[in-house]
């Protein structure tokens, strides 16, 4: 081989890595800008990669009025003994480092910050910090996450303040449920850097055991309140429910139109008896539940076997495809499938979707399919956490009489944030003008008795269609 044909290769290998030296370089600099230096760019700064060399007046107005703000919020907090000039500090989510250059301001020199990211992994060791602050933990992608990497980071009795523009009682007390190690010291509301602007400040103490928190599912004022502000039933039975129980969706007060829902682990909607895809996942939930732009986790629960083929071309939806029931059992599913039986099925008190227990199942063998039916409270125990935000329809047949006592006996109910029942009951027929269908056994006060014991439990449920 021609050693003179080396050298081309050579000299493109030796700058393709100088090149690549200068990206890392560029990268490691401008990552670690604030959380090194605590600080942001200025003219001369031999740190900065874009030194300014012209800045604008209104700018360093803004630089030097946030400054201010954040230094007598810490003078404030070091008179009230949550922070001192010796006290090892940290600043999170910190976009320009106005809060460290704060702190630096006052006398608490050793203080750092560390901008807004993607990672969930703070880079510093466990009981590092006697004192964080943050007023940018709003919108977060991992919220959880930094709750846990606050607890691990802050040292036992060490303080953390928060700022933010906590809406409602329901959000707050989101906030509070992500950190396991702190106990709420103060709650006040104060005046933000924009004059016109009110904040949270939010004050908690690392303890050395973990604290019990009683969360949002489990705040029996907080759910009463929420109650309150919700659609009221509808208390007379309707003589239309095809049109009135459709009508009534129009007034549904949905409890993301009510709270802020930021602070969640993470989102679920759960469709128990979900039919086609298009029934209500597509053409409700998707379209017109408001999900604060959160990327909800969503689950299709059916027996029907008809159904089935269509969920496999949704790759956001997770099938399961089996009855839920109140245990994990074998079970009857009547099925309609020829129309010209429709009325008789009807006339013998069955009709699509209804399940059965095997035992109880015996005459109704040539119209049935048999299914596996499944605890739906133990599933869901499984999956979801109080910490997440759970949205539930259900549409059962008649199901629903042994399901929500079910999830109400075991406490699962309260894992829920919002249920969407459609209640079956022996409604007017729209075919046949004067006559109940015979179908089910139950009537429209039962249904509304059922309605009522869960938002007296504090359940927020809303009558569907």
């Amino acid at each position: 081989m021609d050693p003179s044909s080396l050298k081309p290769s050579l000299l493109k290998n030796i700058l393709v890595r100088f090149l690549s030296f200068g990206v890392l370089i560029f990268a490691v600099r401008f990552a670690f800008l604030i959380a090194i230096r605590g600080q942001s760019c200025s003219v001369g700064d031999d740190f900065c990669l874009f030194n300014v060399r012209h800045p604008s007046s209104v700018a360093v107005q803004s630089d030097k009025r946030y400054i201010h703000y954040y230094a007598s919020v810490f003078q404030d907090l070091i008179a009230y003994g949550y922070l001192s000039p010796n006290s090892k500090s940290l600043c999170i989510e910190t976009l320009t480092g106005e809060e460290v250059q704060a702190l630096k301001r006052i006398g608490v020199l050793d203080s750092v910050g560390i901008p807004k990211r993607a990672s969930r992994k703070l880079p510093f060791k466990g009981n590092t910090f006697d004192f964080e602050f943050s007023s940018g933990l709003e919108g977060y992608r991992f919220p959880l996450e930094l709750g846990s990497e606050i607890c691990r980071t802050l040292k036992p009795g060490g303080f953390l303040v928060v700022h933010l523009t906590a809406k409602d009682a329901y959000s707050f007390q989101s906030f509070l449920d992500l950190f396991d190690c702190l106990r709420l010291i103060r709650s006040r509301e104060t005046d933000g850097p924009d004059p016109s602007t009110k904040i949270q400040e939010i004050v908690m103490k690392k303890e050395r055991q973990k604290q019990s928190s009683l969360g949002n599912n489990n705040n029996p004022e907080l759910r009463r309140e929420i109650i309150r502000n919700a659609e009221p039933l509808i208390e007379q039975e309707p003589l239309k429910p095809w049109i009135t129980l459709k009508r009534n969706i129009q007034n549904i007060k949905y409890l993301t139109s009510m709270v802020d829902i930021s602070f969640k682990r993470k989102y679920v909607y759960i469709d128990v008896g979900a039919r086609s895809y298009a029934s209500s996942i597509g053409n409700w939930f998707k379209k017109q539940y408001p999900k604060q732009n959160k990327n909800f986790e969503i689950y299709a629960i059916e027996a029907d076997k008809a159904f089935h083929e269509e969920y496999k071309a949704k790759k956001s939806v997770k099938l399961l495809p089996y009855a839920a029931w109140i245990r994990n059992e074998t079970l009857f599913f009547e099925i309609t499938r020829d129309p010209k039986r429709k009325s008789m099925g009807m006339q013998r008190g069955r009709g699509m979707g209804r399940i059965h227990p095997v035992q109880s199942s015996a005459s109704y063998v040539d119209d049935v399919d048999k299914i596996q039916g499944f605890d739906l409270t133990e599933w869901l125990k499984s999956l979801v956490g109080e910490r997440d935000f759970v949205v539930m329809k259900m549409d059962v047949e008649g199901t629903e009489f042994h399901l929500m006592p079910r999830l109400i006996e075991t406490g699962a109910i309260y894992l829920i944030d919002e249920v969407f029942l459609e209640c079956h009951y022996d409604r007017w027929q729209k075919c046949c003008p004067g006559q109940r269908s015979p179908k089910y056994h139950n009537t429209y006060r039962q249904c509304l008795d059922l309605f009522t014991s869960l938002r007296a439990r504090g359940v927020l449920v809303h009558q569907w269609r």
